[in-house]
Parts: C-alpha cells; sequence; structure tokens
C-alpha cells in the first residue's frame, strides 16, 4: 500500500515521501494518527497544496523539541525509593515515574518518551535514561536512585 507522508516518521522517510508499507500499519497506525494519506491523486495535489503549512507546523514542533532537549540534556534527577536489602527497590522505577518526575521539574515529558531499553530500575545507583523528544530529537538524563529515609 503506497502512502503519502503528512510528517517525519523514524526509519520510514519525511513530510511528503511517498513509502510503500503494509497494509496493517497503515490502516491501524498511519492513518488514524494523521501521520499519512493514502496516495491518490487528489491527496497528492491537497498535501502540495498545504505543504508550506505542514513543513512550517514540523519546523515548530523540531524547534519546541530542540528548547526542551536544551533544558533536559545533562539533567541529574533524584528519585528516593522504597529498599530492601542489598539496594534492591521493593517495585521499581518505571518511565512513568521518571515521566512525573520531570515534569514536577518543570519540564513536560510524557511517560512513552522516557526510552529505557534494559526495562524498569530495580536498583538504588546512578542511571543514563534516554528521552526522545522529537523524530531526531534525543536527550541524556541521569537518574539517581536513593532509598527513603
Amino acid at each position: 500500500m503506497e502512502v503519502i507522508l503528512l510528517e517525519k516518521i523514524d526509519n520510514l522517510g519525511g513530510l511528503g515521501d511517498r513509502v510503500r508499507v503494509r497494509p496493517g500499519f497503515a490502516r491501524n497506525y498511519l492513518l488514524p494518527q494523521g501521520k499519512a494519506a493514502f496516495a491518490t491523486a487528489e491527496n497528492i495535489a491537497e498535501f502540495e497544496a498545504r505543504r508550506a503549512e505542514l513543513e512550517k507546523a514540523a519546523a515548530e514542533a523540531v524547534a519546541a523539541a530542540e528548547a526542551r532537549r536544551e533544558k533536559l540534556d545533562g539533567m541529574d534527577l533524584e528519585i528516593r525509593a522504597k529498599v530492601g536489602a542489598e539496594g534492591k527497590l521493593f517495585g521499581s522505577v518505571s518511565p512513568a515515574d521518571i515521566a512525573d518526575a520531570l515534569t514536577a521539574k518543570g519540564v513536560e515529558v510524557e511517560k512513552k518518551e522516557v526510552r529505557m531499553p534494559e526495562g524498569p530500575l530495580r536498583a538504588t545507583g546512578e542511571f543514563e535514561v534516554g528521552v526522545h523528544l522529537y523524530s531526531g530529537v534525543d536527550a541524556e538524563i541521569r537518574v539517581i536512585v536513593t532509598p527513603e529515609e
């Protein structure tokens, strides 16, 4: 199935690219999210008419993500958690906990933006955590998990 992208998508293409994708990916993700449209002649003509508007919106989104990255890059975030013997946590520190702590510090972050490839943090210590703000805009923060008193 051929679609035209209405925004940049990682590992697929940029704004205005005509790409061939699997029908399920288009039906279940790209089209409902408004990230793509079927590559018909009328949709291509409509896209070309709106191209400047879409490019401006994309540039604003990148600028906003860059501003958030400036605030986040190199930030130290301390999270207190209940700890048992040997420094193991009762429970874990999840992306939602990190997103809530960052929002409390004044930087709006959603839990889906927090990248933790090894999974939730289950011990005390310092950990490097990635934050994916926009396609091509990533930040690194240091999460310090300390025991509650």
